[in-house]
């Protein structure tokens, strides 16, 4: 598409509170997504696991099959009845007896356009800080996802996929110009590496990068970092939220896209020919 064609849309980065009763938690996002699109909004995302408290406990209690859960039938009438784009957060997703952490995404006709299992999953033990480990009820994804729309391609990741930098760069190799990662990073890696890893993950791939998080709850036995942002490829923060529910908005230039790539080639040939050097050294 060239420059002269490519459109600017609005994106809404919905940091909302979830709490442990499902049924209230699907009204609520259904209730911001609408807010959402009264502003303006094109594109809106809800944050990781946002039909459900986070955590290996409650994951098997709350998981759906998609798209035939009421997850899901909420997600698909909010997207048509706002035409919008949605991409909805993760939900804990059952499939054959297996658990995965499971985005999915949504056209402006309600329609489920594609959805992401979560590839890396979150298994660290920080001493002093955080242990947790997905793996004890969850499997990994084993694929990546990218999505057209009329503005551009988006690539999905969830959470720890963040900080993986090989697969932001394998989706600007397929053509995307957006990143969205929903995340539920906590206060102990959040205040180190959240806005570190979306900032490095725009500048070296020259996109925008979105992530959104829920907003944080002190009397969850896991509090979240919350701080949902919006980064440009210049890795210039466009918006950016503290710790409480609030929708984020922002304007997606596709145009800048193309001038820093312009004004600052780092093109995959370049790349391509450091491969080549490389092979050629003797490491």
């Amino acid at each position: 598409m060239s420059s002269s064609l490519r459109q600017c849309f609005k994106i809404a980065l919905v940091q909302m509170k979830v709490g442990s009763d499902k049924g209230e938690n699907l009204k609520r996002a259904a209730n911001l997504i609408s807010e959402a699109k009264q502003n303006g909004s094109n594109m809106v995302v809800l944050p990781e696991c946002f039909n459900s408290p986070y955590g290996t406990n409650y994951f098997s209690k709350y998981a759906e099959a998609i798209p035939s859960g009421e997850t899901c039938t909420t997600l698909s009438k909010a997207a048509k009845d706002n035409e919008v784009y949605l991409i909805g957060g993760s939900i804990p997703e059952v499939d054959n007896s297996k658990l995965y952490n499971t985005s999915t995404v949504w056209s402006p006709k309600g329609d489920l356009i594609c959805k992401h299992r979560k590839v890396h999953l979150f298994d660290i033990d920080i001493p002093n800080g955080i242990t947790f480990k997905e793996s004890d009820t969850l499997t990994a994804g084993n694929s990546l996802t990218v999505f057209d729309t009329e503005y551009c391609k988006v690539g999905i990741g969830i959470c720890y996929d963040l900080r993986f930098s090989e697969m932001a760069s394998i989706y600007r190799k397929l053509g995307a110009d957006l990143i969205v990662y929903p995340g539920a990073f906590n206060m102990t890696t959040g205040p180190l590496h959240w806005e570190l890893l979306l900032r490095a993950r725009a500048v070296d791939n020259q996109m925008y990068v979105a992530a959104v998080c829920g907003a944080q709850d002190p009397n969850a036995s896991y509090k979240a970092w919350g701080h949902s942002m919006l980064v440009n490829p210049w890795g210039k923060i466009l918006t950016q939220a503290e710790f409480d529910s609030t929708i984020l908005y922002g304007d997606i230039d596709l145009k800048v896209c193309d001038e820093i790539r312009q004004q600052i080639p780092i093109s995959f040939q370049k790349r391509n020919d450091l491969y080549d050097i490389i092979s050629k050294s003797n490491l």
